[in-house]
């Protein structure tokens, strides 16, 4: 499930908390009205037959102001994330060798692990204001530095710098979005936020082309006037200090709370749960399998005489299914219980790549693709909010960091084991990956916690869950 960037829960829903307000004011995690829910996350009383969920419109309509504002800037800034489309030809263009622009290219995506998990502490110690502003305008400063660098090394290290900062404000969003958005909404929303990332990002290529035509110049500033939009974005609409559990407004003109900065408020403190470090295995195995498709899969599709032009094909039919249905899936899968959607989304993978298994042929290359394509909507908007559920207030950025750090990792370190297993095994290279998601399945399962345990403020067992 991309995080792609990654290519992530009644009766009447709950009300839509107002721009810039938290996760409620006085009300205790895992309470609602006093009494204990044992409904579907977010609901406010035992559910029934007629029970529902928000759907897409009414969803939108009621998200507050700042969140939209969020997706907006997450959409414009992929829009133009044009650098590790382009890094390689643009170095090529600058006469270094394949290895450098290679090398280079390694290191931004060292880059964009390392920024989430820097990200994931800043959120917790920064407003969300601030936070996007120090990776927009930092991230736009380096791009252009890039551009005009001529020395190697620091050329690798402003690389790597540039993909450090870009990536700070990921965690910080969906951190945002989780307090900014009702128990009940938080999957619908964040299939929204993974919306915004895939059409940026499916069309950041295309844009990314024809400015390459006028110059490379051009090319560069458009990403960064793109990551400057999405700093005056944040720095109009979005919160300086979101609410907190508990907490009633403040003054005007009052100094917002201290953030806790002691070793109550470090990764090692995240680390202490270990069954949602058994979900970050999980999160990890499944990313590592996921991308074989850029790995293993062109090499078997040329290696059963096959034209190139099928996995363009599947990639291209994977991309569109993606965009045009996950949302739709998703009004009917934030109904379902936590573990059976990560079980769904998870075991679809492994049974789409186990088609690969059979034979590299049109058909079993498309139906196989389906079914793995149908994994990623159906499980990866719940997998992407999970880690806002499962964390306490003080901690959610560095859950969140935490996750995505780990599914970036996955991606970086899955095409080198792909490739290296398919020179060993060849088609049975699916078996194997296929295999790795089983022990995916089984993380997940046990890493996923499903009652009132999940801090959203209100309860968020899903009906049928058990803990």
């Amino acid at each position: 499930m991309p995080g792609t960037a990654a290519r992530s829960p009644g009766p009447p829903a709950a009300p839509a908390r107002p721009s810039g307000a938290g996760l409620g004011a006085g009300a205790a995690p895992g309470a609602s009205d006093g009494h204990e829910d044992h409904g579907r996350p977010g609901s406010a009383g035992s559910p029934g037959p007629e029970s529902g969920l928000p759907g897409i419109r009414i969803t939108w309509r009621e998200t507050p102001r700042a969140a939209r504002a969020l997706l907006l800037g997450v959409f414009v800034n992929r829009l133009a994330g044009f650098i590790q489309i382009f890094l390689v030809l643009f170095l090529s263009h600058q006469g270094f060798s394949a290895g450098q622009a290679g090398l280079a290219l390694g290191c931004y995506g060292g880059g964009a692990v390392v920024g989430t998990f820097v990200g994931g502490s800043l959120t917790d110690r920064l407003s969300p204001r601030s936070t996007a502003l120090v990776s927009m305008v930092g991230s736009a400063v380096l791009i252009i530095v890039i551009l005009n660098l001529r020395i190697y090394p620091l050329l690798v290290a402003a690389v790597f710098l540039v993909s450090t900062v870009g990536q700070l404000y990921r965690p910080m969003a969906q951190t945002l979005l989780a307090a900014l958005t009702p128990g009940d909404r938080l999957v619908m929303v964040t299939a929204m936020y993974r919306l915004g990332l895939n059409l940026g990002t499916s069309a950041a290529s295309l844009i990314g082309t024809a400015l390459l035509t006028v110059s490379y110049s051009l090319l560069f500033w458009g990403e960064a006037l793109a990551a400057l939009a999405y700093a005056v974005i944040a720095l109009i609409a979005l919160p300086g200090h979101v609410t907190r559990l508990g907490e009633t407004s403040e003054p005007a003109g009052a100094a917002p709370p201290r953030r806790a900065s002691s070793g109550a408020g470090s990764y090692r403190a995240m680390l202490a749960d270990r069954r949602y470090v058994v979900f970050l295995a999980a999160v990890f195995l499944i990313s590592v399998v996921y991308c074989q498709y850029t790995a293993a899969l062109p090499l078997a599709i040329t290696r059963a005489g096959l034209n190139i032009w099928w996995y363009s094909a599947v990639v291209t039919l994977n991309a569109l299914i993606v965009v045009t249905c996950e949302l739709l899936m998703t009004k009917f899968v934030q109904r379902w219980p936590l573990r059976l959607t990560v079980f769904a989304g998870i075991g679809l993978v492994a049974i789409g790549y186990g088609v690969y298994a059979i034979a590299m042929v049109p058909a079993l290359l498309i139906a196989g693709t389906l079914i793995w394509t149908l994994s990623e909507i159906i499980g990866a908007p719940t997998v992407f909010a999970y880690p806002a559920m499962a964390g306490p207030e003080h901690l959610r950025g560095r859950y969140i960091g935490a996750m995505q750090g780990l599914f970036g990792l996955g991606a970086a370190v899955g095409p080198i084991v792909g490739i290296m297993l398919w020179d060993h095994v060849g088609q049975s290279v699916w078996l194997w990956v296929a295999g790795v998601a089983a022990l995916a399945i089984v993380a997940g399962q046990i890493g996923i916690r499903t009652t009132a345990h999940c801090h959203l403020g209100r309860v968020l067992t899903r009906s049928g869950d058990s803990r």
